[in-house]
């Protein structure tokens, strides 16, 4: 299989797009620069940015009109205030531990109970077998090093392009059950990513 080494940051923010804005020479309306590298290469950050279009879990049309003014300058306001309002499953997203053990949402583990050390740095880039989902076997052929603790999988998903489609496909390529117990009992792997899902592995 083919291993790509990756120095990567793994941007988890729910608004992660960082913009950056040019000068105001000349009265010219500034634009925003919106970089996915920083430092030189030192930090790539691969989360996708929030557009009406983008699909969240189950949508038809994507996640549509998100993001308006509270309070507007433009209405003798004093600040530009803004809301969003977004599906917990919209783009480029972690899940909290409370998503899917109830005992842990009702202890109040949150998305801040995650480990920042393990969301963010080197990871290791992997090509899968473009006709299987990611099970024990797959796992047993990539021949990951001992001591990875990141891994982006590079799958169909991405050849499909499933993040630039309005209409959620649930026919993507993910983790089996025995491919993330494998995970666990077989790897030092603390996070994966694929299909924009980022997982926490607390094996």
């Amino acid at each position: 299989m083919n291993h790509q080494p990756l120095l990567l940051t793994l941007s988890c923010f729910f608004l992660a797009s960082s913009s950056v804005y040019s000068s105001r020479g000349g009265g010219n309306t500034p634009k925003p620069v919106r970089r996915e590298v920083y430092g030189n290469g030192r930090i790539f950050d691969i989360t996708h940015r929030y557009t009406p279009d983008i699909p969240f879990y189950g949508s038809k049309n994507g996640i549509g009109h998100f993001l308006w003014l509270q309070l507007t300058m433009k209405n003798a306001s004093l600040t530009n205030n803004s809301e969003f309002d977004l599906p917990a499953h919209t783009g480029t997203h972690v899940d909290a531990p409370g998503h899917v053990f109830d005992d842990y949402f009702d202890a109040g583990f949150d998305v801040d109970q995650l480990d920042l050390d393990v969301l963010n740095g080197p990871a290791l880039v992997v090509d899968v077998p473009r006709d299987s989902n990611i099970t024990a076997e797959v796992m047993k052929s990539l021949n990951i090093p001992k001591g990875t603790r990141r891994v982006l999988f590079k799958t169909l998903n991405t050849d499909r392009r499933l993040m630039h489609q309005k209409e959620f496909d649930s026919s993507f390529v993910g983790f089996t059950e025995d491919g993330a117990k494998w995970v666990v009992d077989n790897t030092d792997i603390k996070l994966v990513e694929h299909t924009n899902l980022l997982y926490l592995f607390w094996g």
